[in-house]
């Protein structure tokens, strides 16, 4: 699972730091389709052959022109170790990580769920004085398999100064 250190808890948000990880990630204007062109490249089709294991969470984003998924790797991939992918449509990166503010949801997620957490997390952004600094994120910790007591989280960047929590 990709790591993360709570730095403060508002309610029920959490204000969190993530460190720089490796990330393969897939954008396109069609809805839902780079799953199975990350699954391909961690199961070995890249320029290594390599097989990676899969870690939580698969991170999801959503603008106007279109949707991105991505695949956090495991630690012990740096942007000198990673394999390149041999699909020009995925790209693999360094996140650099940052400061975000999380809230956690149940039950598979949905446009409707997704639209009401984002809305709860801003509100209390804006009531907090906390501002943001990019688009939210959807968070995905379970495999679709899994029926009981999923997790989801909206992740939004913030700028964040420790003085506010003093």
């Amino acid at each position: 699972m990709q790591t993360y250190s709570v730095i403060h808890s508002i309610s029920e948000v959490e204000i969190r730091f993530y460190p720089p990880v490796m990330m393969a990630k897939h954008t396109s204007t069609n809805q839902g389709s780079g799953f199975g062109k990350l699954f391909g490249y961690i199961s070995g089709n890249n320029t290594g052959n390599t097989k990676i294991a899969m870690t939580t969470p698969v991170h999801m984003e959503k603008n106007k022109v279109g949707s991105s998924m991505a695949f956090v790797l495991p630690k012990i991939f740096t942007d000198e170790n990673t394999p390149e992918p041999n699909d020009v449509s995925l790209e693999v990166y360094e996140d650099e990580g940052g400061y975000f503010a999380a809230i956690s949801y149940s039950g598979y997620t949905s446009l409707s769920k997704e639209k009401e957490h984002t809305e709860i997390l801003n509100s209390l952004l804006k009531k907090e004085k906390i501002n943001s600094s990019g688009l939210p994120k959807v968070l995905v910790y379970d495999s679709p398999y899994k029926i009981i007591n999923r997790r989801n989280e909206i992740l939004i960047p913030i700028i964040f100064d420790s003085k506010q929590n003093d």
